[in-house]
């Protein structure tokens, strides 16, 4: 009930503003927030039906159906499994009320409609979306070409001449080093949460 008066205080319409830190607590995204596992929010944009929420693990999205309507469905896309592309940032004309940022999330294509008033704030926005699209898209090729070394090691014991022992023992071995490796750059090439890149690019 309070949430929802808080649209009407918050001077929210079908385009979209840009939620101060202060007032975070007013949408309904906050309650769906990893607070217990170190998720924070670093930026908030919401109309009277959808509330896109920016946290350092993934976008929780409040989807509303009209701006009338009270239903409400949550979706929630870790960037870890969900990458972004296609980011493209609509700047407002002389007559125009607002910017359009666009992006495809995993498969998902997102349009958001904001208040040109919050220009600023969106140019943050889209520089952090930016960066860690980079990041995602260099530790994917990473990890692309150790799998194919390892591949291609492996390829190249089972057509050496070496014997079935040796043969064996040299695969044991690439293998286990490859899973320690793997373990112990999990957290450097399979980031789960960027929020080093929202505090690096967000002023509000």
């Amino acid at each position: 009930m309070f949430k929802k008066m808080a649209t009407d205080a918050l001077g929210l319409s079908d385009i979209g503003s840009v939620i101060h830190p202060e007032d975070y607590d007013k949408v309904d995204a906050d309650d769906y927030v990893m607070h217990e596992d170190d998720e924070k929010i670093y930026f908030l944009i919401k109309s009277k039906a959808d509330e896109y929420c920016f946290t350092n693990k993934a976008l929780i999205h409040v989807d509303g159906t009209s701006a009338t309507s009270r239903k409400r469905t949550l979706r929630r896309y870790p960037y870890f499994k969900h990458s972004f592309s296609n980011i493209t940032l609509e700047t407002a004309g002389t007559i125009d009320l607002d910017i359009e940022l666009k992006f495809l999330l995993g498969n998902e294509e997102f349009d958001i409609d904001i208040h040109k008033k919050f220009i600023e704030e969106i140019k943050d926005l889209y520089k952090s979306l930016l960066k860690i699209e980079e990041i995602t898209e260099e530790n994917k090729t990473f990890t692309d070409f150790a799998h194919q070394s390892v591949q291609t090691a492996a390829s190249t014991l089972q057509h050496s001449r070496t014997n079935e022992m040796r043969l064996s023992h040299e695969f044991r071995d690439i293998n286990e080093t490859t899973f320690n490796w793997l373990l112990e750059t999990k957290d450097q090439y399979h980031l789960k949460d960027f929020g080093h890149v929202f505090e690096l690019f967000i002023k509000n």
